[in-house]
């Protein structure tokens, strides 16, 4: 069987197939067809179930591309997922959906439909929960949604907060501060911002008291009122931290809580908060709880395959 699809522009052949044809021959193997482009003339030839999905893809990609967007390793696995499961038409609203411009220019927008489910949510509610799998952009989406919400003046501070948790390994005494002792343990929360703030205006934030990364010990006893307040890695946080941390709340403030509950640090015999935080605040009112898949990782492809690998072997035991 055979499929013709006539491109808009001729230009959008080249971005369709790739740099060394990547994405076509992705397309191609996936699908087991073969794709040839001839003027503005897109043919796909091979059986007809094969031929009907690379047809959907390749339509549903055009469509990203005629909106602007850049095909990448990523987009066009998820698009590959989506046609497969039927829902190809929501790939299209993604490509509007911009949260906010990176330092360098860059726009900032959810990949998948749950990460813009996500963003809808912390949009919506005062505090949003955010559980899932590495790689699916928890905290820096969160921390893209702070640094919007702050450039509009709609809250006067982010606060970042973290427990203090190794991840397995004893890292001892560490030299240096109080600060120094803490910052291994910030340091993603520092990525984040650099990348959408700077380096300059983050420090210039930081010294008017407009940004704080802090550990979770230093919440104790605040309100913290005109915030936005992120608390990341709570998988890693006891009960008994998670209702001291959802008790800061104050007025004019949005929490988000952003943690993988398979990646748990604490020591044997100790509760995670988030687990607990999941199950008791379910049914309560203005507290959104999202879980993420891993149809919503967009790191290198292998992530999801990682993933996908020990839940397989997890099941198992």
């Amino acid at each position: 069987m055979e499929k013709s699809i006539l491109l808009e522009k001729a230009e959008h052949a080249a971005e369709l197939f790739g740099s060394f044809d990547v994405h076509a021959k992705r397309i191609e193997k996936n699908y087991n067809v073969t794709l040839s482009c001839r003027d503005s003339q897109l043919k796909i030839s091979g059986e007809e179930a094969g031929v009907s999905a690379a047809a959907r893809t390749v339509e549903s990609l055009l469509k990203l591309i005629a909106r602007g967007e850049t095909l990448t390793e990523q987009n066009v696995g998820y698009c590959m997922d989506m046609v497969q499961e039927n829902n190809e038409a929501q790939m299209v609203p993604l490509a509007g959906d911009c949260i906010c411009i990176t330092s360098k220019g860059k726009p900032v927008k959810p990949k998948t439909v749950g990460q813009k489910n996500y963003c809808e949510n912390i949009k919506k509610n005062t505090i949003t929960i955010g559980v899932g799998p590495a790689g699916t952009g928890k905290t820096y989406l969160a921390v893209a949604m702070a640094v919007t919400a702050f450039r509009a003046n709609q809250v006067n501070r982010i606060i970042l907060t973290r427990p203090a948790v190794e991840a397995g390994e004893k890292l001892g005494f560490l030299p240096g501060d109080l600060q120094q002792k803490v910052d291994p343990y910030l340091r993603p929360l520092y990525d984040a911002l650099f990348d959408m703030l700077g380096a300059e205006t983050y420090q210039r934030l930081v010294e008017r008291g407009s940004i704080e990364v802090a550990p979770l010990a230093y919440m104790r006893g605040r309100t913290l009122d005109d915030s936005f307040i992120i608390l990341d890695e709570a998988q890693n946080t006891t009960s008994e931290q998670m209702k001291m941390f959802l008790t800061r709340l104050g007025f004019n403030s949005k929490m988000v809580i952003t943690g993988d509950i398979t990646q748990i640090d604490l020591p044997d015999g100790k509760k995670s908060g988030l687990k607990d935080a999941v199950r008791i605040l379910r049914n309560v009112d203005d507290i959104a709880i999202f879980r993420f898949t891993e149809k919503d990782v967009v790191r290198h492809r292998l992530v999801q395959d990682i993933i996908k690998a020990y839940e397989r072997a997890s099941n198992a035991k």
